[in-house]
Parts: structure tokens; sequence; C-alpha cells
């Protein structure tokens, strides 16, 4: 099968399989969304969901986060983990985007970048589910898959990403990035699908009769 016959196909698979594509994570505002994304970092998107609503019950906005104690929030995302790093990290970009930008959460994305504990990938999230902007979040899962589906050969999410978006079009990035992560989830996970079991492996590589070897990012 040719690169853009996998292309289609599994743009179109996706499609079928998962029309809609609902925020993973609970959010009712950009503030909420950001620092939910911060704290998905090394966490599951449920224990996120879990934690977040005690956290914002408390602050849902940078004026009111930046007042709360660091222990106060520390003791809330505990469970997230990394909680020294992130709980820090939530009350200094609360300060930054009072101080900077008037409380809001800021549409570009190197104005993300430069927030703590905000990396690109974090940003993306935030522009293409906060704002509705292209962007294609790419984490080491989804490395994982398109190098699976024959989609990249990038050494790192960096390399991964620029090649997702040389493929598919701008358009499509936002839905096809949680698509993708759902499916990886359902049928082709790390310990489902070693390269030869799911629908999207088997029918791109039909004849792989070995376990593919993802390269780490």
């Amino acid at each position: 099968m040719l690169k853009s016959e996998r292309v289609k196909f599994i743009m179109d698979h996706l499609e079928s399989t998962y029309p809609k594509t609902p925020i993973p994570l609970n959010n009712n505002n950009n503030f909420e969304l950001l620092v939910a994304v911060l704290l998905s970092a090394q966490c599951t998107d449920e224990r996120v969901n879990r934690v977040t609503p005690l956290l914002f019950a408390i602050a849902n906005n940078p004026f009111e986060m930046e007042k709360v104690d660091l222990k106060v929030i520390y003791d809330i995302i505990r469970p997230c983990g990394l909680a020294p790093k992130k709980s820090k990290a939530i009350l200094d970009l609360s300060k930054i985007l009072v101080d900077k930008f008037d409380g809001i959460v800021p549409k570009d994305i190197n104005e993300l970048e430069k927030l703590p504990g905000v990396g690109h990938k974090t940003a993306s999230v935030v522009i293409s589910q906060g704002f509705g902007l292209p962007a294609f979040p790419v984490d080491t899962h989804i490395h994982r898959l398109a190098q699976r589906w024959g989609l990249t050969k990038g050494k790192n999410v960096k390399e991964t990403e620029k090649d997702l978006k040389n493929l598919f079009p701008p358009e499509k990035w936002n839905k096809l990035h949680l698509q993708i992560i759902f499916y990886g989830r359902e049928f082709c996970s790390a310990w489902s699908c070693d390269g030869t079991i799911c629908e999207i492996c088997t029918t791109c590589y039909p004849n792989r009769k070995k376990p593919f070897k993802a390269k780490k990012s």
C-alpha cells in the first residue's frame, strides 16, 4: 500500500470509527483547559478529571488562582503526579496571565509556550481545543502509532508532528489528533497491538509478520 493510500484509509477509518470527538479533559474555559492539560502530563485523563473539579471549585481563573496557597494546590493535584513542579507552574502561570495578559489565556502558541510548565504539546492542545485553530499535538503515543502506520520515520515527536502536518490537511488536524488518541487507546495500544493485530495495522501492512518496534522519542 502506498503512503498516500495509507493516509486516505487511516483518515476514512478513523472518521467512521469516531465521527464525534469529545474533548477528553473536562473544562469550562480556556484557563481550566490549560491547567487540565498541564496536569495530564504523565497522568491519565480520568484522574485529571477527578482532580480538577476540586481545584476549580477554589479557583477557576488566574485572578483567583494566583491567590491560592501553593500547598493547597499541591495537596489537591498530588494524585496527578509531579505535584511539586505542576503546582508551582499553575501558580506562576496564573500570575503571568494576570500581569501580562489581563487574565486571558493567549491564543498565540509562542506566548503559551513561554508560560511555566507549558511545552509545545500542551500549547498545541490549548490552541486546538480551546481556540479551534489548526494544530496537531503529538505526544509519545501518537508518535508510536504514526510509526506503526508508516506515516513517519521521525526520531522524535517534533519530527513526527511535521510529517503528520504534511500528510493531512490542516482542517483535519484537530479532529485527527483526538481520533488517533481514541483509536490507540481502544485498538492499538502498546499492549493490545504490536503492529500486527488492529485493523489499521493489518490493512496498511498485511504482510507484516513480526511485531513492529517503534523508535522512542
